[in-house]
């Protein structure tokens, strides 16, 4: 597949080209069920949209049944920026339902399979696009990251995902899991599109109350020649899987030999960022969901009157996964609970962010883990635990607000691709993209 970089540089009536072999080859690989429509706005550059990022006249539903028959009004200011760059959104991607899950299982459209073995999850939220760029079906996608959910399905499909920082990119039509996490970001074929893609639509945005006030650019200053201060975590993939340790290990070697100092460093107990995370996160998914009532968009069931109304739409449009979320949320903000697990989950989340500013002191960027281990098959992960647990390398960066991107290190023996992730200090975007250049160049995947 082409890349983005080289796409930007391909006239009208080459992307009009482009567009036709991508919509043959999206119908004739249907069965991965990466996206759920194929529709097309402008004549630039296409790329893949996420079901949860609002494009103007386009059916959005965020993988869920409540949703169905709502036509977005506006354009997500991603979007917009998209359209001025000379992009094009270019077909709805699948995910799990309401961004919540780490397979994409939970979609009301179905799973989506990994390109790499169809016996294998994509990973989630995000795991349309994942699998649309792996498969090369999409030159590039846009995904959204609450908990790892660009860079967890990137890992399973071998490819780049970048999360920004808290605020480096606007939320304002993205549909919410929990808004102080949520971040939208680029999923590419390597780390100079991821970089590109990043550039197009971060930025400062007035629609957004949380938006940062920065605009600067990376992707014409890349360097993959600088030498940073890297820190490695040993015992923190002390119960990763070998592959993934493999993986490590073969990542701080390639780290070394481009000229990289390492230093090693330890982390609080993984345990606590669960517990911050799937309180904070469900708290405000309990919060920003209570808006899905049939009444103003989307599907309605209609009841005897107006409370068995909202309960019959809300039981028949949300998924299992979802109202397990709703009622966790609803559970943790209840008077007598409150403080006994919200209060203490935001203590928690300061103790994980003060972590890394301590490392961040003195290194640049930190080399970690982004899942136990490679992509599970359809159903290891059926219990939601396991699937809560397989977070625990990703949550943390989502708590703190950092920027991280995983990329493609190695492959397991069965063929399953690997990744690991680097993460930078709150908008050192350009540090993150010069480390991850370097490590491409220097694993070669």
């Amino acid at each position: 597949m082409i890349t983005l970089k080289e796409a930007l540089k391909l006239n009208k009536e080459e992307l009009t080209k482009l567009k036709e072999e991508l919509k043959t080859k999206i119908e004739a690989n249907s069965d991965l069920n990466a996206y759920i429509s194929v529709e097309n706005v402008g004549d630039g550059v296409p790329v893949a949209i996420k079901d949860n990022i609002q494009v103007k006249n386009w059916s959005v539903t965020s993988g869920s049944n409540i949703l169905q028959g709502y036509i977005a009004p506006y354009n997500a200011t991603v979007i917009e920026k998209m359209l001025k760059a000379g992009l094009s959104p270019f077909g709805r991607t699948n995910m799990d339902e309401f961004a919540m899950g780490s397979t994409t299982e939970s979609s009301f459209y179905g799973k989506t399979l990994n390109p790499i073995n169809k016996d294998h999850v994509p990973g989630g939220s995000s795991g349309g696009s994942a699998a649309a760029v792996a498969a090369g079906l999409a030159v590039a996608a846009l995904g959204s990251d609450t908990g790892g959910s660009i860079r967890q399905p990137a890992s399973f499909c071998g490819i780049v995902g970048m999360k920004p920082t808290y605020g480096r990119v606007s939320r304002y039509g993205l549909g919410a899991y929990a808004s102080s996490l949520d971040q939208i970001g680029p999923m590419t074929q390597n780390v100079e599109d991821a970089a590109i893609l990043y550039d197009i639509i971060s930025g400062h945005d007035e629609k957004d109350s949380t938006s940062a006030p920065k605009d600067d650019k990376v992707s014409d200053k890349l360097n993959p020649e600088r030498k940073l201060k890297i820190a490695v975590l040993p015992k923190h993939v002390e119960n990763a899987s070998t592959d993934v340790k493999n993986a490590y290990e073969k990542a701080i070697a390639a780290l070394e030999n481009a000229g990289h100092e390492i230093v090693n460093y330890e982390l609080m107990d993984a345990k606590f960022d669960i517990s911050a995370y799937y309180i904070t996160a469900t708290a405000e998914a309990a919060t920003n969901l209570a808006r899905y009532d049939g009444i103003r968009y989307g599907n309605r069931v209609e009841g005897k009157n107006l409370q068995d109304t909202f309960i019959q739409t809300r039981s028949q449009g949300f998924g299992d996964e979802v109202k397990r979320r709703i009622m966790l949320g609803n559970f943790v903000l209840s008077s007598g609970y409150y403080e006994a697990y919200y209060v203490k989950a935001q203590k928690a989340r300061h103790m994980i962010k003060d972590q890394y500013e301590k490392i961040f002191e003195d290194m640049d960027l930190i080399l970690s883990p982004i899942a136990p281990g490679i992509a599970p098959k359809f159903g290891e992960l059926s219990n939601p635990m396991d699937m809560y647990l397989s977070d625990l390398y990703s949550i943390s960066v989502n708590l703190a607000g950092l920027p991280a991107i995983s990329l493609p290190i190695s492959k397991s023996d069965n063929g399953m691709p690997v990744g690991l992730q680097l993460i930078a200090n709150s908008y050192n975007e350009q540090t993150l993209f010069d480390g991850a250049l370097s490590l491409e160049k220097e694993i070669n995947f």
